[in-house]
């Protein structure tokens, strides 16, 4: 079976290797990622992972492949908030979530011949109080820039979060308990890959 990741994301690759699968490839979705602020971060992020599914289904025409694609957004006040375009974008949003709570939101899209199936996982983060300096800090540490709300919790942005509510894979950017139980609907049994089967 060819499983094929809709991202270039190295964080979810390598959630995908933890979650037993070794031979996936990646393809690269094309597709405008503009963020509709009509919709709701859990619809947009949903919206998005659907778009990614279905453009590498386009270009890779296999209809036997397993596809995967995610897409994560920060929301604070009910505004999403994507990967920041410069420093000085990164340095409000960090700003802006210093001590308060904000959601987390990762829409998971798994397309197969039986379909397309998306969904939606949310976890909720609370960051500490930041001091400017601090903020400035991991600015510098150049890990902000490619993350959606600027922070990698699975890095220094540890520093910053006092708490979290839910999966915390979500945060890095793949549920990966709620895309094991898609997976398996299609056929493909995470934990028996990783047995060697």
């Amino acid at each position: 079976m060819d499983i094929i990741l809709a991202s270039q994301s190295p964080r979810r690759r390598e959630l995908l290797e933890r979650m037993g699968m070794e031979h996936f490839r990646v393809v690269t979705p094309d597709i405008d990622e503009h963020m509709d602020r009509d919709l709701s971060p859990d619809e947009l992020v949903k919206r998005i992972s659907a778009e990614k599914a279905q453009a590498v289904a386009r270009q890779v025409a296999d209809p036997h492949a397993v596809i995967i694609a995610a897409d994560t957004v920060v929301a604070l006040d009910g505004a999403a908030l994507g990967k920041p375009s410069d420093e000085k974008d990164a340095f409000a949003m960090l700003s802006a979530l210093s001590g308060k709570k904000h959601q987390v939101y990762t829409g998971v899209s798994v397309m197969s011949a039986q379909g397309l199936q998306s969904v939606s996982e949310r976890t909720e983060v609370a960051f500490r109080a930041l001091t400017e300096e601090e903020i400035r800090s991991y600015i510098a540490t150049g890990e902000p820039m490619d993350k959606a709300g600027a922070y990698g919790i699975q890095g220094y942005g540890a520093l910053l979060i006092e708490g979290i509510w839910g999966d915390y894979y979500n945060v890095m950017g793949l549920p990966v308990c709620r895309l094991g139980r898609m997976l398996a609907q299609v056929g493909v049994d995470c934990l028996k890959l990783a047995a060697g089967g």
